[in-house]
């Protein structure tokens, strides 16, 4: 029974009942070619077969695989179980490519590491301080630098220990007076020899994951200028291993265009500005590049996203480079540097020509004629004081009284006529 003939390939859906079980899928009567393009023209001239290839194909060839032991007679299934492992493993490697020196899924852990150990320090050295402020509160703001304060209770313990303590290995001479000053006159309480001790303990954790730190960067550091040496010189160790992990490869991050990785780790500012209908961000993770970092708050856009244009080139020299120099790296960070460096001076460039010498313009002056603008008119007002002498104001006072006093009088002669014209008419 053909299937070309039955015309099961047009009922895909249904295509898998066809190998439900190995006798249903002996009855099938098949040949699977792949697209040779004019292979499959000249064996339908040639032999008289109906060859098809098409995507209800794939269907088929799952059914297919899924029977293949009772297909295939004399296939043992070890081997048909190693045979399937092997090409599990073959099919690993390619997608990894793997190489002990190309493998950026270390770069990946370690810097979420080294993320997550940044919080922890933070956290165990604010608790450390509190704890141990209760008993000298002065220390915290005599010592400012976290590992010298953590290596300093470790050494000493109780504060009334300061004044016999040697601690000249880890402070200056300056500091250490102010630290033994500040201790014989402290406000701090009194506290046991118990909580002196978990106070040190947490100091031997803090110190242990400081040194852990600085080993898991200079690690990170190594394994960043062994698998990405260009983009390591152009953005930094942390900053390249940071739009690695964000892109979860770095053959994921040569994919993405320079926009793409000038905006990595500003999804959410971006999306909420397209949303909002508002301005879109500028940088996301590149921002904290040196080269940004360095460039006045005006010029930040300009240069982010000419670091991103070159930063997308020496990703892709990285991974799908066959050297692995960083000259690439370096001319392209002297480019952005220049840039940087005219920006700041305000250089004017022209736009034809080489682009290497500054533009002859000549310098601007103003030919019109210039007018002096005179205050005497602002005022209408003449420029007498505003000061009232007090013999002015004296006068004006008996003035007005004078007129007042007609005023009355005036006044009194009107209602004396008005009785005598009400009496008259009888009113």
């Amino acid at each position: 029974n053909l299937v070309l003939n039955e015309k099961k390939l047009q009922e895909v859906d249904s295509l898998w009942k066809e190998f439900e079980t190995p006798e249903k899928a002996n009855k099938m009567n098949v040949i699977v070619m792949p697209d040779f393009g004019p292979l499959i023209s000249i064996l339908q001239d040639k032999l008289n077969l109906s060859c098809i290839h098409s995507p209800m194909v794939t269907e088929l060839m799952r059914g297919i695989r899924s029977q293949i032991e009772g297909l295939i007679t004399g296939l043992p299934s070890r081997e048909m179980a190693a045979m399937c492992l092997g090409l599990a493993h073959s099919l690993s490697r390619y997608k990894l490519k793997f190489s002990p020196d190309k493998v950026d899924t270390m770069i990946i852990q370690a810097i979420s590491l080294l993320d997550d150990l940044d919080k922890e320090l933070n956290n165990y050295i604010m608790r450390c301080r509190e704890w141990y402020g209760w008993h000298f509160p002065e220390l915290g703001k005599i010592i400012t630098d976290n590992l010298t304060y953590c290596k300093c209770v470790r050494k000493v313990g109780d504060r009334s220990n300061f004044a016999a303590s040697d601690v000249s290995d880890i402070l200056p001479e300056e500091i250490e007076e102010d630290v033994k000053a500040a201790a014989e006159i402290s406000m701090g309480t009194e506290v046991s020899e118990e909580d002196i001790n978990n106070i040190i303990h947490l100091c031997d954790q803090v110190i242990e994951i400081s040194e852990y730190r600085t080993q898991l960067y200079d690690y990170l550091k190594n394994r960043m200028m062994a698998i990405a040496p260009n983009l390591t010189v152009m953005v930094g160790e942390l900053v390249g291993a940071r739009l690695i992990a964000h892109a979860g490869s770095l053959l994921n991050l040569a994919k993405h265009p320079a926009s793409t990785v000038q905006l990595l780790g500003a999804e959410k500012a971006l999306f909420r500005a397209l949303k909002t209908k508002r301005d879109t961000p500028k940088f996301g993770l590149i921002y904290h590049a040196s080269l940004v970092g360095q460039t006045n708050t005006k010029n930040k856009g300009k240069i982010s996203r000419m670091l991103a244009a070159k930063t997308a080139l020496t990703i892709r020299y990285d991974a799908l480079g066959e050297n692995t120099n960083a000259e690439m790296g370096a001319e392209n960070r002297l480019k952005v540097e220049t840039r940087l460096r005219l920006l700041e001076e305000r250089g004017i460039r022209r736009i034809s020509g080489t682009g290497k010498a500054l533009a002859r313009t000549d310098k601007y002056q103003n030919k019109s004629e210039v007018k002096i603008f005179d205050p005497s008119g602002d005022s209408t007002l003449p420029a007498v004081s505003k000061k009232r002498k007090i013999q002015e104001v004296e006068e004006q006072d008996t003035e007005v009284s004078v007129k007042a006093k007609k005023f009355k009088a005036e006044m009194k002669v009107v209602l004396s006529s008005d009785k005598l014209l009400k009496k008259d008419f009888g009113l």
